[in-house]
């Protein structure tokens, strides 16, 4: 038996009741993780370079002289950003923030930082300076041959 008039109708219910799977698709399209399930851990996304594959090896990425001391840039298509903690030190790192998977987006004031929940690492060593991650980023073997910064 029914009652004939509902005492509490949830946001759940609500949201079912009236748009569906209409409603949900929307607010999925504004999320910025991807919706879905995620690709197997043993099989490559489609589109990534086989290992040892020319983006993973001797791929160029940028001038020593657009790194700026300090800071480091991001390079998303190729998972690694490019750091220069002092003068003349290159160092690479794994684009991929260890706490949730995520990318970093940006390299500023000496850290290199996760939009997603506000991880930074330093740009020294990867080792985390502000949570929640709680393991550095991997490093990255990269070549410096003069002017020129490439993956190892």
């Amino acid at each position: 038996m029914h009652p004939a008039h509902p005492t509490s109708v949830t946001r759940r219910m609500f949201v079912a009741g009236t748009c569906g799977a209409a409603c949900t698709a929307a607010l999925s399209a504004c999320s910025t993780y991807p919706v879905g399930p995620a690709a197997p851990a043993s099989s490559p996304a489609p589109d990534a370079p086989a290992q040892g594959g020319p983006a993973q090896g001797g791929a160029s990425l940028v001038a020593a002289s657009d790194v700026p001391v300090g800071g480091g840039t991001v390079f998303a298509e190729q998972d690694v950003v490019v750091t220069q903690p002092t003068a003349g030190e290159f160092r690479a790192f794994s684009a991929t923030c260890t706490h949730q998977g995520c990318p970093v987006t940006e390299v500023a004031d000496g850290t290199i930082n996760c939009n997603c929940h506000g991880s930074k690492f330093a740009v020294e060593d990867g080792k985390v300076v502000d949570g929640p991650a709680d393991s550095p980023l991997p490093e990255r073997a990269i070549e410096v041959d003069g002017e020129e910064i490439r993956l190892a």
